[in-house]
């Protein structure tokens, strides 16, 4: 098993062999695996839609139907959206035919037509001969939901298949679900997903497939129990990350039961950064946290932010932290459960000469940010560390060594930044992968408001680096999410995030 418990990413055989495992082809075991896959994409897309805006209640579905599962999933959902919304209606395009659905996704369409009979219309498709429309589709679409092929796919793509993909792909359409993996993965004329939600277990192709749009793993229960995981390195970080977090705290505790955090950064250059890790600290649940920052901009942050500690750091010429400084950190440091070395640092050769000095003699836990992210200073002491890289970054840190391997020189755990962000175990011997949070994070800003959630839960549980840093990647994608659906992902700003962190943990989080 992993360091922490989560599903692993499965190749598509292994995928199989699990299935096969679990429902041994028995249709009555299947089916209620049928049911719960259709309900939760049925959820997660109305959720996801949000971010667009509300669900309309009039929404126009169009389903892409193939023969098999994938079909199934995408009729069962359809039947849930139009159940809960009478004035939906929905179009299917038998991409294969009605004739050639297997008994379960013809079972799943018989309870679509039973429930909603008036609202859901068999369209043909394509022709084979014109590879134009046989029946007229609607001018746009709320949603469309593929469902043609599974993760048992292989190419070339299928002409009356590619003909079908190809007119969804260039028709009006506000939000595109593929179910598994986009139909053709990136086949010419291939599905052009917005989301694709993996069901019941994440297949590796989706991580790299370039119409996969944004992943949704939706947890059907299939590891529970599940006695031989198959032999992979990477996994999926799933919500139950925020269990804990949302539980009710001991009612004897105080201030000094959640850790204190100390923060190091900031320079006139860059005086935001560190003001939002702060931020992000005090709203992670530490008990206390103290910042060093230029003595400039000291008052100004003490009044933004009174329930942090904030120190005056003498300054350089320029404005960044001056070596003069650190006899503030070194009579204060026995206090510290956790320190954040970074945010708004600069690059000043005197304060990253300071910053490699802090970090060889740093016996307590760190988290390294931004100009942080030194060869040198990296490498340097010791101490447990988690640094936190976006993709030029860690290039420079690492050049051509793997994320995996990285870790396992150094030690370190690593959080490296992107559409997906990969978490890296100190020995490198399992990789997560989060696909939490989205466009909304492509904004300055986001990476110092997790650096300060990821170092304030690391204050709290000084000793397990990789779990803080796993439960900081999750809370801050969800609460990023919680943003989007609210707001949109466009006209907000970054540390709207922060007012979203309470709805991150508070709903539901299986």
């Amino acid at each position: 098993m992993p360091p922490l418990a989560s599903p692993p990413i499965l190749t598509c055989a292994e995928a199989l062999a699990l299935e096969t495992r679990l429902f041994a082809g028995d249709e009555s075991r299947e089916w209620p695996a049928m049911q719960c896959a259709g309900r939760a994409l049925s959820h997660a897309v109305q959720r996801d839609f949000l971010e667009l805006g509300d669900f309309p209640p009039t929404a126009r579905l169009l389903v892409l139907v193939g023969k098999g599962h994938n079909g199934g999933d995408a009729l069962i959902a359809a039947r849930e959206i139009l159940t809960r919304h009478p004035a939906a209606c929905a179009d299917i395009v038998f991409v294969f035919g009605e004739r050639s659905l297997r008994p379960l996704a013809q079972r799943a369409w018989q309870e679509l037509t039973h429930a909603a009979p008036e609202r859901v219309r068999t369209l043909a498709g394509v022709s084979r001969q014109t590879d134009t429309n046989e029946c007229q589709w609607d001018p746009a679409y709320d949603l469309c939901l593929d469902g043609v092929f599974g993760f048992q796919f292989h190419p070339p793509l299928d002409a009356r298949a590619a003909a079908v993909l190809r007119r969804a792909n260039a028709h009006p359409i506000r939000l595109r679900a593929a179910i598994d993996l986009p139909s053709g993965l990136e086949q010419p004329d291939a599905f052009r997903a917005d989301f694709t939600y993996a069901t019941g277990s994440v297949k590796t192709p989706v991580l790299d497939c370039a119409n996969a749009g944004r992943v949704r793993f939706l947890d059907l229960g299939f590891f529970a129990g599940e006695p031989a995981v198959p032999a992979t390195a990477d996994y999926v970080l799933t919500a139950d990350m925020l269990a804990p977090l949302a539980a009710l705290r001991p009612a004897k505790c105080d201030k000094r039961s959640y850790g204190h955090l100390f923060v190091l950064g900031g320079s006139r250059s860059y005086p935001g950064a560190a003001l939002m890790t702060v931020l992000a600290a005090l709203r992670s649940g530490a008990g206390l946290v103290t910042a060093f920052v230029p003595e400039s901009l000291a008052p100004a942050f003490a009044a933004r932010a009174p329930e942090a500690m904030w120190v005056g750091w003498p300054e350089t010429p320029d404005g960044g932290l001056s070596l003069d400084g650190q006899y503030l950190l070194r009579e204060r440091i026995d206090r510290a459960t956790a320190l954040v070395l970074g945010p708004g640092l600069g690059r000043e050769p005197e304060t990253l000469a300071l910053a490699l000095d802090i970090v060889t003699n740093a016996r307590l836990p760190l988290v390294l940010d931004a100009d942080a992210l030194q060869t040198d200073i990296v490498r340097a002491g010791a101490a447990p560390r988690i640094l936190t890289p976006h993709a030029g970054e860690f290039a420079r840190i690492a050049g051509a060594t793997s994320l995996r391997d990285f870790c396992r020189t150094t030690g370190a755990t690593v959080v490296l930044k992107g559409p997906v962000t990969r978490l890296g175990a100190s020995d490198g011997a399992a990789v997560y992968h989060s696909f939490f949070g989205g466009p909304v994070l492509a904004r300055g800003g986001s990476g110092d408001l997790l650096a300060g959630l990821i170092g304030g839960l690391l204050a709290q549980q000084s000793t397990e680096p990789l779990t803080a840093a796993a439960r900081g990647l999750v809370w801050h994608g969800r609460a990023a999410e919680a943003l989007a659906r609210a707001h949109g992902q466009t006209a907000v700003h970054t540390t709207q995030l922060l007012d979203f962190l309470s709805a991150a943990l508070r709903e539901e989080i299986a």
